[in-house]
C-alpha cells in the first residue's frame, strides 16, 4: 500500500455522511475532508457554539461545501434517538457513519445521562444505538459504510462482563481501554451481521495513533504523569489530527478498504504515519465474547438493530 493521503480520496458527490464528535479534532479533519471530496456532511457534537464555528471555518476552505451541524450528545440516549429522528426526517439514505466521538481517562468516575459509566456509555453504548437508529438508512445508501474509531489501548483493553459500569473498581485508562475495545469488537460483529443477514454494509474499524488532539487535555487534564509524559513524547512519536483522521477516511473512502478491516499509521508501533492494515489482538475477534456484549448492549440501551423498522 502506497503512502495514502486526502488526495486520494475518490469523488464522493452524491454521498451523504455522519461524522460524529466533528466540531474538533480528528471528526473536524474527517467532516473537512469528506466536504472536500464532495460529500454531504452532516457534522455532530454537544457543543452547538463548536458547531457554528466549525461550519464557518470549513466553509472558508471548502466554499461549496455542503455541510449541516446537528447537535448530539452520544452520553444521552434520548439525545441518539432525537438526533436519529431530525436525520431521517431530512434524508431518505446514509452513505457513510462515522463512530468518531469518544472522551479518554476520566480521572474520577462519572456517568451519562442514563447512568453507564461515562467512557463506556459514550465511546461505545451511544454509537451501538446511533448505529441501530440509522441501519435503515444505511442499507438504503449507496455502498454504505460504518466506521468505529478505536484505539491502540485496546490492546491492554479487557471486556468486564462482571463490572461493565466500573461501578465497583473504576481505573480511568482500564474503563478506556474496554470502551475502545468494545468498539473494534462492535465493528467486527456489525460485519458478521451484516454479512448474516444481507444487509449490505461494509463495517470496518480505524486508530488515529498517537494524534495530537485535546483529548488527553479533556479527560486526564494537563497535570500529573499523563501528561508529562505527553508532552516528553509529543514532538517525536505524534502526529497531526488530520494526518491521524487519514485511516478513518481510508475506512471510510478508499477502494482498498476492506470489510471487518482495521486502519491506522504504519510507522513504529502504529503511532503515526500514513494508513495501512492495523494489529487486531485476539481479544477483539472473540467472537462469543462479541456477540454477548451485542446481546448485553440491546438490552441496557433498549435498541437493537432491525433493517425496516423506521429510524426512531
Amino acid at each position: 500500500m502506497t503512502d495514502w493521503t486526502t488526495a486520494d480520496i475518490p469523488p464522493l458527490n452524491g454521498k451523504t455522511a455522519v461524522v460524529t464528535g466533528a466540531t474538533g479534532g480528528l471528526g473536524y479533519e474527517t467532516a473537512l475532508a469528506l466536504a472536500g471530496a464532495g460529500a454531504q456532511v452532516v457534522l455532530t457534537g454537544r457543543n452547538d457554539v463548536k458547531g457554528r464555528d466549525a461550519l464557518q471555518t470549513i466553509r472558508t476552505q471548502v466554499p461549496n461545501a455542503r455541510i449541516v451541524y446537528e447537535n448530539l450528545d452520544l452520553a444521552s440516549l434520548v439525545s441518539v434517538a432525537d438526533f436519529a429522528k431530525r436525520f431521517a426526517a431530512a434524508h431518505a439514505s446514509l452513505d457513510l457513519l462515522i463512530n468518531n466521538a469518544g472522551v479518554m481517562a476520566l480521572p474520577q468516575r462519572q456517568t451519562t445521562a442514563d447512568g453507564f459509566e461515562m467512557q463506556f456509555g459514550t465511546n461505545y453504548l451511544g454509537h451501538y444505538a446511533l448505529t441501530a437508529h440509522l441501519l435503515p438508512l444505511l442499507r438504503r445508501g449507496n455502498q454504505p459504510r460504518v466506521v468505529s474509531l478505536s484505539s491502540l489501548v485496546h490492546r491492554w483493553g479487557a471486556i468486564d462482563f462482571d463490572d461493565l459500569q466500573a461501578a465497583r473498581s473504576y481505573a480511568p485508562n482500564k474503563a478506556y481501554g474496554q470502551s475502545k475495545l468494545a468498539m473494534l469488537m462492535f465493528a467486527l460483529e456489525l460485519q458478521r451481521r451484516s454479512d448474516a443477514a444481507g444487509w449490505g454494509l461494509m463495517s470496518n474499524a480505524a486508530h488515529p495513533g498517537y494524534a495530537r488532539t485535546d483529548l488527553i487535555a479533556n479527560g486526564p487534564g494537563t497535570s500529573g504523569l499523563v501528561w508529562q509524559i505527553n508532552k516528553l513524547l509529543r514532538p517525536f512519536v505524534s502526529q497531526s489530527a488530520a494526518e491521524g483522521a487519514l485511516p478513518s477516511l481510508f475506512a471510510a473512502a478508499s477502494p482498498q478498504a476492506k470489510p471487518a478491516g482495521y486502519y491506522g499509521p504504519d510507522w513504529f508501533y502504529e503511532l503515526k504515519g500514513p494508513p495501512v492494515p492495523a494489529k487486531i489482538t485476539p481479544q477483539a475477534r472473540d467472537t462469543a465474547a462479541a456477540a454477548r456484549l451485542w446481546d448485553i448492549s440491546a438490552a441496557l440501551t433498549g435498541v437493537s438493530f432491525s433493517p425496516v423498522a423506521a429510524a426512531a
